[in-house]
């Protein structure tokens, strides 16, 4: 693995977003990700980039007791201290347990929507010698978008398994996934080869 140039980001694909039985399971994103087989193609990607010897990297978001990294100004983040939701060593920052998540793996724990922002992220990157980024989860207009554009602007090579993404409407990930395309390549899980 320590020869790899490629990793394999899983984005957001925890309990409180996918998960049947978490807040969002009956929500239009539930919908989309039960509809689009998310959590089966994200599962069959993970295994398949494992066996072309690719590090995998869970990014999730989640926020200490007391929310005191929550951004109070946020539309997307403010309903969460809310709701109770994205609260670290609860169920719901868990990854799901159908992704098979392995104590090697990289973890980021992100504040906002980018992983990129103030996470170790980078700095675990750099120091393994990455430059090419596979990524996918939830939702393609949130973290997938943000993860491909900053990638992109700290010039590694970014590639999207769209078919392995998800937004709050099958419209909003079109519009999302065509908004990407200058800035990665678009492929599915059927077709992506995962090069070290």
């Amino acid at each position: 693995m320590a020869n790899s140039r490629s990793i394999y980001l899983v984005l957001d694909m925890e309990n409180d977003l996918v998960h049947d039985d978490g807040p969002n399971g009956t929500s239009e994103l539930g919908n989309q990700v039960r509809t689009r087989g998310i959590l089966a193609r994200t599962s069959k990607a993970i295994a398949q980039a494992r066996a072309a010897g690719l590090p995998i990297g869970f990014v999730t978001v989640g926020f200490k007791t007391g929310y005191p990294e929550c951004p109070a100004g946020s539309p997307l983040f403010a309903g969460a201290p809310k709701h109770g939701l994205f609260q670290l060593g609860a169920w719901g920052t868990e990854v799901h347990p159908d992704l098979d998540r392995q104590p090697g793996d990289l973890d980021i724990v992100k504040h906002r929507v980018s992983p990129f922002y103030a996470t170790t992220l980078e700095a675990q990157l750099r120091a393994q010698k990455i430059e090419r980024i596979y990524c996918s989860g939830v939702s393609t207009q949130a973290v997938v978008q943000a993860t491909v554009r900053d990638g992109h602007d700290r010039d590694y090579e970014m590639i999207v398994l769209e078919d392995a993404c998800a937004a709050h409407s099958a419209q909003e990930h079109v519009n999302s996934i065509d908004s990407l395309r200058l800035f990665c390549k678009i492929t599915t899980t059927d077709e992506v080869v995962f090069e070290r």
